[in-house]
């Protein structure tokens, strides 16, 4: 009998294509040579438009996020996200009460104070500018403005998948009305504790709950998908798990096959939204299912 022989393996599992290497693999699959770097600058881009038709169809679950923020009696209207407005000094400052640009003549709500010098804030009207000074709306404090508040992290969020109420450590459900559903609510200023919510999907999408809060203890829990990060440069890795890999070098090969490889696009059409159809279907919550008969049936059979 033959010797058994054990061939060894690698014993890694890091492996991690970077944005050139996806892009690489793509042009071979279309039959053409990574050559200039405008072959590469015109695949970033189309890796991009491919992370947004992901994105439109509910793909990337992995970048879904918990956020929790704490409430403001009255405020009815919170970004979907977090803007964090630097400032010299807080502490003067009430919650819930208006801030007034001097300069830039923006306003917000004041949401929280998470420091002495800083503050949460509603989506501004207008921009806050570094420098210029804020003036409290009810308590008439004022204070500079340390740098000017970014958007980013609230123009990430693609939509929200749920959310609850937290009060006393309890959670309590809310539920998701529409535009309509919103629009007519008689009066939106009721005060209570929120039953529903409505997300405006704006460019800086808000979550709006009803009835407003009757206090500034309750907290809104909610989870947000966001956007993938970008590919900008070709030494980035991409913010994809490794069960999703096949996919994304087949979607950028299609991708690149409409601007250089038109009698490939079929082809390699049909293996991307195979691919797609994969990675979708394993990536979905999964759940014991439980099957209880009524009380009439049991009477039926008895």
């Amino acid at each position: 009998m033959g010797a058994f022989i054990v061939m060894a393996v690698s014993g890694s599992k890091d492996f991690e294509p970077d944005v050139a290497e996806y892009i690489e693999e793509a042009f071979e699959r279309c039959g053409l040579e990574l050559r200039t770097g405008y072959d590469a600058r015109t695949a970033r881009r189309s890796l991009n438009f491919l992370f947004a038709d992901w994105a439109n169809r509910g793909l990337n679950r992995w970048t879904i996020e918990q956020v929790t923020q704490t409430v403001a009696a009255g405020i009815i209207e919170y970004p979907l996200g977090t803007i964090t407005l630097s400032v010299a000094a807080s502490g003067s400052f009430s919650l819930a009460e208006t801030i007034t640009g001097g300069t830039s003549a923006a306003t917000a709500y004041v949401i929280t104070k998470p420091s002495a010098t800083s503050m949460t804030i509603s989506v501004p009207s207008g921009t806050f500018v570094a420098a210029e000074t804020i003036t409290g709306g009810t308590s008439a404090a004022t204070t500079t403005v340390s740098s000017a508040p970014s958007l980013v992290d609230v123009q990430s969020s693609i939509d929200i998948l749920s959310a609850v109420i937290r009060r006393s450590s309890q959670d309590i459900s809310i539920q998701r009305m529409s535009r309509d559903d919103y629009l007519n609510i008689p009066d939106k200023t009721t005060t209570g504790r929120p039953v529903q919510f409505y997300v405006d999907r704006q460019i800086t999408p808000v979550i709006k709950i009803w009835p407003a809060p009757e206090n500034s203890t309750d907290q809104l829990i909610y989870d947000r998908l966001v956007r993938i990060d970008d590919a900008d440069t070709s030494v980035n890795t991409i913010e994809v798990p490794f069960r999703f890999y096949p996919c994304l070098a087949a979607g950028l090969a299609y991708y690149i096959s409409l601007k250089r490889a038109p009698d490939r696009i079929q082809i390699l059409k049909t293996i991307y939204e195979e691919e797609f159809e994969r990675a979708a279907s394993e990536d979905r919550d999964r759940a014991s299912l439980s099957i209880v008969p009524s009380e009439s049936s049991l009477r039926a059979v008895g």
